[in-house]
């Protein structure tokens, strides 16, 4: 009996450590298990990512390359990362001991490499949802995909890409479900509890990261949309909620403005913005200077002197004719269409890809102003409603996005800009070389191919030099044996213009506009040559002498004065006035003798030209050349309005603009020649 007493109580004694120790095993076997468990799941994703990129993918060519993008995404980058994070978990099972503390530290060092291919993913997983309902309307095509995806895994069911799609998804976020499930079966004191523990926290952390970056990117989606509304449209969009949130932005704005409320200040978004302003800045010039360089590209080539006929045949001409006849159906047009698909259209394209942010920083203000608002509010309050919460967060994260992906967006513009300079340049270069290389067998035909290249620029010199003498020595002699200038002929119907201002102003004031004057500024006067002015001033209001003041008899302003000529008017004399206006009465008097009239150097007699050509546009008009005498018939239509005269011309009659016609002196034959 005291043997089976000691027994007994030896047996109880060794009860709880031998419970200590079960609970030990059991813990240590569902480690094992949950290691096993992340490991085999981890083979089973792996197989599912590589099934859906080759099978699923390969297959679905049909679809447009842009929709295959948005549904697989960078699942690539998923399988290559996923793939040696699996290398990774296999090479701890030879490390059984410290399999647990080996895991811990792999999934640290995947940490970065998990967030950014797998936030991208999950950032597109929306629009590729949309894709999938998209196809769902269309019954054969959704057939089609169906059984795209039967063929490779028949378990899929009918939920068909939808299945494949949100596997990334749902694996990402198992990651922390599965370290915890490990974390939960190692003891405290193990060596690799405080690993697990860290890696546990850094999965939970890059979920959350991924959460808020999938926030952003909706915010960003949300407002980088370039709506072209109509003006309707925009009014139609206005309301009771639109009208107070924009009131008060406004009344946040003009307190920050006066100085009652303070204002959020972030250095770095501003350093931010004034670059991504500037690199805007330089594509705007770009693109500027760009239009202006095919403009006058397009000037240069529609002159085209090989189609015109020299009249000079062979030699130098014909050899001239020849290359660029060959430059302009070969080099420059192909210049063109590589400038315009290498450099203007990916210029175009850099232009557009600024709409987007410029939209974000503009609705980042506004939203800046809520926040403010809000941050203001709870201060004073100590509470805001859920609608300002969400205000303040929208805010938050929109700032955050521009922080974080401003700088990546103004190196590649910057990037993308040198790579369409460098273009440019090329194309310039291959274009000297081409045309260099055509015009080479057309040089060495011409007279100074041999000269080198200084020398042959002084020659050029030279010779220009001979012909400006020239020019300017035929000049001199050309105004030599010219006329002497003689008074405009009087615009069709300023007679009556000119006799008021004459009986106004007298004929010392009366001046003839010499050549058209297009006025450009408010108080300037356009005119037409010939046109007759008084001078009411010889200089303007700040004194310059070669602006004067004048009146035409309906309006005044100022002119050239270098385009004025003194003008002499035939007044008749008292005589002739008497026998036009004698009456019967007197006509039985002798007729006194005729008083010998002086006669002019160059004998005159008036005539009437076209000034301007005219195309006639009916049977009733009749066609001018500048410069052509006619006959006026009758000075005003049938209707009698005197903006149309009917002449005569080569014998053919019919109407003609009255403005179109000038009555001028038609002098004698001068009989000049000019110097041999």
């Amino acid at each position: 009996m005291a043997d089976f007493g000691a027994d007994e109580a030896s047996s109880k004694s060794e009860s709880p450590e031998q419970e200590d120790q079960g609970s030990e095993d059991r813990s240590l076997l569902h480690q094992r298990l949950a290691i096993r468990e992340l490991i085999d799941t981890e083979v089973s994703y792996l197989h599912m990512l590589r099934l859906c990129a080759s099978d699923i993918r390969s297959h679905l060519q049909q679809l447009p390359p842009g929709d295959l993008d948005i549904l697989f995404s960078n699942i690539d980058d998923i399988i290559q990362v996923s793939s040696r994070f699996l290398r990774g978990l296999q090479e701890t099972a030879c490390r059984e001991e410290e399999q647990a503390h080996l895991i811990g530290n792999l999934f640290l060092e995947f940490q970065e490499e998990f967030e950014q291919v797998y936030k991208v993913y999950c950032a597109n997983y929306d629009q590729a949802l949309l894709l999938v309902k998209a196809y769902q309307k269309e019954p054969e095509l959704q057939k089609e995909i169906q059984g795209i995806i039967e063929a490779a895994m028949p378990q899929a069911g009918p939920s068909g890409l939808s299945f494949f799609l949100v596997i990334p998804l749902q694996r990402i976020t198992k990651y922390p479900l599965l370290l915890q499930k490990i974390l939960e079966n190692t003891p405290a004191d193990a060596s690799a509890h405080p690993a697990l523990q860290r890696a546990t926290s850094a999965l939970q952390d890059v979920n959350g990261n991924i959460n808020e970056y999938k926030m952003r990117k909706e915010v960003a989606l949300k407002y980088t949309k370039v709506e072209q509304l109509s003006l309707r449209e925009r009014l139609a969009r206005i309301n009771t909620h639109t009208l107070s949130k924009k009131t008060t932005r406004l009344s946040q704005m003009l307190k920050q403005e006066a100085g009652l409320v303070s204002r959020t200040e972030d250095k770095e978004f501003d350093d931010l913005e004034e670059r991504f302003q500037w690199v805007s800045l330089c594509v705007k010039e770009l693109r500027n200077n760009v239009v202006d360089f095919m403009g006058n590209l397009e000037v240069f080539l529609s002159f085209r002197p090989h189609e015109r006929s020299l009249d000079i045949p062979g030699g130098p001409a014909e050899q001239y004719c020849s290359l660029a006849r060959d430059l302009q159906l070969h080099a420059f047009l192909q210049f063109k269409q590589r400038l315009r698909s290498l450099v203007w259209q990916p210029l175009c394209s850099l232009a557009r890809a600024l709409a987007g942010p410029q939209n974000l920083i503009k609705k980042r203000l506004d939203k800046l102003l809520d926040f403010d608002r809000v941050e203001e509010k709870l201060l004073d309050v100590g509470s805001v409603t859920w609608e300002e919460e969400a205000a303040r967060h929208e805010y938050q994260a929109l700032n955050s996005l521009l922080v974080a992906e401003l700088p990546q967006f103004n190196q590649l513009v910057m990037q993308w800009l040198g790579q369409i300079l460098c273009t440019f340049v090329v194309l310039q270069r291959d274009l000297a070389d081409q045309v260099l290389r055509r015009a080479e067998s057309t040089m060495a035909l011409l007279p100074h191919h041999h000269v080198s290249e200084p020398d042959f620029q002084k020659l050029l010199e030279h010779t220009l030099g001979q012909s400006s003498s020239q020019l300017r020595l035929f000049q001199e002699s050309f105004e030599k044996v010219l006329p002497p200038s003689t008074t405009q002929p009087l615009l069709p119907g300023s007679e009556h213009q000119m006799q008021a201002l004459l009986t106004r102003y007298g004929p010392e004031k009366l001046y003839q506009v010499s050549s058209n004057i297009n006025g450009t500024g408010t108080l300037d006067l356009t005119l037409l040559r010939g046109q007759i002015v008084a001078l009411l001033q010889n200089k303007d209001t700040k004194g310059n002498n070669s602006r004067w003041l004048v009146d035409t008899g309906g309006h005044r302003g100022y002119v050239p004065a270098g385009k004025l000529q003194l003008y002499h008017p035939i007044i008749p004399s008292e005589k002739e006035l008497r026998g036009q206006t004698g009456t019967h009465e007197d006509s039985w008097l002798p007729a006194p003798e005729p008083t010998q009239l002086s006669v002019p150097t160059v004998p005159t007699m008036s005539q009437v030209v076209a000034v301007y050509p005219f195309v006639a546009r009916s049977t009733h008009e009749l066609s001018l050349q500048a410069g052509q005498p006619v006959t006026i018939l009758e000075a005003q239509d049938k209707k009698g309005n005197p903006e149309w005269s009917l002449v005569e011309a080569n014998g053919q009659r019919g109407y003609v603009p009255s403005n179109f016609l000038a009555r001028t002196p038609s002098p004698t034959p001068w009989g000049w020649n000019l110097p041999s």
